[in-house]
């Protein structure tokens, strides 16, 4: 069996010059690569104690909702602004190319829920930030954050001191 690492294209210069783009989806389009993706992320999570999975759009949809579905947990979108229908909570923030707006369900997190954030790739930890944020200030409490693929030399992690961060795959660059 191959190595998750092995799953992964890497496309030099996109989006940009200088950066290499690391593509989940040839991990996706394999049903080997995507079972130990699933797998190796879960295994992660193993003696935790939380209640709730998140997943931002899109990919985190993607690699979340198995994880909570095998660990029998809720699991709940996080959505780019203006896609879910009920009352939101909305915060925006910077990207390494630009700014976002994320929202989700203000009855979806409630005081005392224990949280797992779950995600393809971890950058500069801007979308990590915002979530967390978001969950926070409905009462809940993020016990880690959690993602496929993390980017070491965009330091997203120390966005994030104070809360526990792990990863499958780590690359010492961009």
């Amino acid at each position: 069996m191959k190595k998750l690492e092995e799953y992964v294209v890497s496309i030099p210069d996109y989006p940009e010059k200088g950066i290499i783009f690391r593509d989940v989806t040839s991990i996706l389009e394999d049903p080997e690569g995507l079972q130990l993706s699933i797998r190796e992320l879960q295994d992660k999570l193993e003696g935790m104690d939380f209640n709730i999975v998140i997943g931002p759009e899109s990919r985190g949809f993607i690699f979340g909702m198995p994880i909570a579905y095998n660990l029998q947990k809720a699991f709940v979108p996080i959505r780019k602004k203006g896609k879910l229908p009920c009352e939101t909570a909305s915060i925006k923030y910077d990207l390494e190319y630009g700014s976002a707006e994320i929202e989700i369900h203000k009855r979806s997190i409630k005081p005392g829920d224990k949280v797992v954030i779950v995600d393809d790739l971890m950058a500069t930890g801007g979308t990590a930030e915002a979530m967390i944020k978001l969950i926070e200030g409905l009462g809940g409490e993020v016990v880690e954050v959690l993602c496929l693929i993390e980017l070491m030399g965009l330091k997203g992690r120390e966005k994030l001191k104070g809360y526990k961060v792990d990863s499958v795959i780590k690359y010492p660059g961009n």
